[in-house]
């Protein structure tokens, strides 16, 4: 059981209590909401669709990959009957491609706005950083820091505009740590996809890891402000998922080990869409297991038949304020100790120093 108490930071940060995963919520709370999708067409983001859209959600697909895309919206539409299901060619890591994903977003919004976006795009290639190429040659080969490209700045794009677009939702409202679900008809939100290497080293990867750890770096700063705005951030960090991401090689190394299950991904990121409650937290997804909780706080691995929890998803960090941020509140609150001491007379020295810089820097 979770002992989170709220910090000042934490009030600061709008951030909702740890997630209750045997809380109830519903997918009816999506109907009519329109959902811009990047990565779409296969893996996390082919199940979103589809278990979005048949809540009655209207979906915007964004992807590369045009084939599978066009397929996947016809398919969807034909077996659930929902014709507010789109596809759009987009490439992320090209920003004029991602501004047309918007905007034809917007056009095709039953009501004129989004209200949920999912920067899900992600690739995983071989890492030319972890395994040097081109030894003999005279010169070092340029790296291909493609992953990087779609994995973190085609995520900055997504969200850049998505900061741009969510505020300007008509008939949207604020949600936070006390809005009830029930009813909240519709807010602005967006869902992360980061990765267990968002919070841990991935041997043989360090160009997908540092993109992951980004991604958690954004988070962790967007949901401090993005409040201001009316905007929730949440984080997926999915495990090792059985999806097309995964090459022969990882399979390989993963053998007689576990994977887990896109269902229990879309579980994930469906809980933190459509529960207005929820801004802040992450949820960690991997194999599907039974433990024990210890009183020390360790997972004990249980069988079948014997007593305990079985579960996909848990909280990651569900204590950080307490925990992992603690030396970080230290230093913040001896930082507003010193402004509290230094009081206006301090600020009126800084402006004063500030501006006498200023004037230094101009007729330089």
């Amino acid at each position: 059981m979770s002992t989170y108490q709220p910090q000042p930071i934490g009030k600061a940060v709008r951030q909702s209590p740890p997630v209750d995963l045997s809380k109830p919520y519903s997918d009816a709370w999506l109907k009519d909401k329109h959902i811009l999708i990047t990565g779409g067409a296969n893996g996390f983001g082919a199940g979103f669709v589809r278990r979005w859209a048949a809540a009655s959600a209207s979906v915007v697909v964004g992807d590369v990959n045009i084939e599978k895309g066009t397929k996947l919206v016809t398919d969807v539409r034909k077996e659930l009957g929902n014709r507010n299901v789109h596809f759009v060619h987009c490439d992320v890591r090209d920003w004029d491609s991602q501004v047309n994903l918007f905007k034809e977003a917007v056009k095709l919004s039953p009501h004129g706005g989004i209200d949920i976006v999912v920067p899900n795009a992600g690739v995983a290639d071989m890492d030319t950083l972890q395994t040097p190429t081109g030894l003999d040659a005279a010169e070092p080969p340029k790296p291909n820091f493609r992953v990087m490209d779609v994995n973190l700045y085609g995520v900055l794009y997504t969200v850049h505009l998505a900061m741009f677009w969510l505020p300007k939702n008509p008939g949207s409202k604020d949600a936070g740590p006390t809005t009830d679900p029930a009813s909240s008809k519709r807010d602005r939100s967006i869902l992360l996809v980061g990765s267990m290497a968002s919070l841990a080293p991935i041997a043989g990867q360090p160009l997908y890891g540092a993109a992951k750890h980004g991604v958690l770096g954004l988070f962790r700063s967007l949901r401090t402000s993005s409040f201001a705005w009316g905007v929730r951030v949440n984080l997926l960090c999915p495990y090792f998922i059985d999806t097309d991401i995964v090459p022969m090689s990882g399979r390989m190394v993963l053998a007689g080990g576990a994977t887990g299950k896109v269902e229990d991904v879309v579980e994930a990121g469906t809980r933190f869409v459509a529960d207005a409650s929820v801004c802040g937290r992450s949820l960690i997804v991997g194999p599907k297991v039974k433990v024990q909780e210890q009183p020390d706080g360790e997972m004990k691995l249980v069988k079948k038949e014997e007593e305990g929890k079985e579960t996909a998803i848990w909280e990651a960090y569900a204590d950080e304020f307490e925990d992992s941020e603690l030396f970080m509140r230290r230093i913040v609150a001896v930082l507003n100790t010193v402004q509290s001491i230094r009081g206006w007379a301090g600020w009126v020295g800084d402006i004063v120093a500030a501006g006498t810089y200023g004037l230094k820097s101009f007729f330089r």
